[in-house]
């Protein structure tokens, strides 16, 4: 992938709308080619989870707006993922890197949040309040300055209309003029009514990238429609050194499968994971042999050549 395709991907002004709104929603990033296998993966993985036809489940009282449910969130899976190389490689697409480097203004950039997410119509009640997504991402709030923040990556890999349970999301100059500027927290239902009231979908078809901020309202709602789903993927990227963030730790079990990306990976995609490009100090005769040694299928020869320069 040659660093001219992936900065064409996206433009200066989808860089703007997620620094100036929030969210920034990019059709067409990915071409049908590119995600008809890993449409694949996901019905493999999550296709026999589907509820019965007609199953229709409403736990919300009357009135309310929504609520956060443990159900919402059955179908996740954290990197490595079960699936094809394509899939488990995608989160480091060089698109990806060079937009999160883009928007964050920074040279290097680490991936720290990676999981596929499938929804089915009527296997849980997806409607939830409007909410900022920094309280599991930090645990100090949201940054001013744009290197210190974080741009979150939602990937479409199928139709994602309104009846299909669209993110719906309030950008940021509304809920400034609602809630106060740099406000994270709505807690009250009028405040929760009043950003209803200005919401805005995130549908789109198959193939999009959305862009969000971790201090941006949003909220999840319901699939309605009969034998629907929705397969995606979230993709999160901070500062290379940005110790505030975190969400997934890469390394949490030695029982996790990474031989399908360190086989097939770049140096540059393997790096926002956290390990040395080819010619760091890290990479000595020892650390060579060893690394050799845990991973066998991982073609090394790059990192030997910058080591014996």
């Amino acid at each position: 992938m040659q660093a001219a395709d992936s900065r064409a991907r996206f433009d200066e002004s989808h860089i703007r709308s997620w620094r100036e709104e929030g969210f920034a929603i990019v059709p067409g990033f990915f071409a049908a080619s590119e995600i008809e296998a890993i449409n694949a993966d996901y019905e493999r993985l999550y296709g026999g989870r589907r509820p019965a036809l007609g199953t229709a489940l409403d736990r919300k009282d009357p009135g309310q707006l929504g609520r956060f449910d443990r159900h919402q969130f059955m179908h996740i899976d954290t990197l490595p993922f079960g699936g094809s190389v394509a899939m488990n490689l995608l989160p480091m697409h060089p698109a990806l890197i060079a937009f999160a480097c883009a928007a964050l203004g920074v040279q290097d950039v680490h991936l720290y949040q990676a999981h596929t997410w499938a929804k089915f119509t009527g296997e849980a009640d997806f409607d939830q309040p409007f909410h900022c997504d920094f309280s599991n991402h930090t645990l100090s709030v949201p940054a001013d300055v744009p290197s210190l923040r974080t741009i979150d990556f939602i990937l479409y890999f199928t139709d994602v209309t309104d009846a299909h349970g669209a993110l719906h999301y309030v950008p940021k100059p509304e809920t400034d003029a609602i809630l106060g500027a740099g406000a994270v927290y709505a807690n009250s239902a009028a405040e929760q009514a009043a950003l209803k009231a200005r919401e805005r979908s995130a549908a789109a078809p198959a193939g999009t990238l959305v862009a969000h901020g971790i201090d941006t309202f949003h909220r999840g709602t319901n699939l309605t429609a009969p034998g629907g789903h929705r397969y995606t993927m979230t993709v999160g990227y901070k500062a290379r050194g940005n110790d505030q963030i975190g969400f997934h730790v890469w390394q949490f079990s030695a029982e996790r499968d990474w031989g399908p990306i360190l086989s097939h990976g770049t140096p540059e995609q393997l790096a926002v994971l956290g390990i040395p490009l080819p010619g760091d100090p890290f990479w000595t005769p020892r650390t060579l042999a060893l690394t050799e040694m845990r991973w066998p299928t991982w073609n090394l020869d790059p990192w030997r050549r910058a080591a014996s320069s």
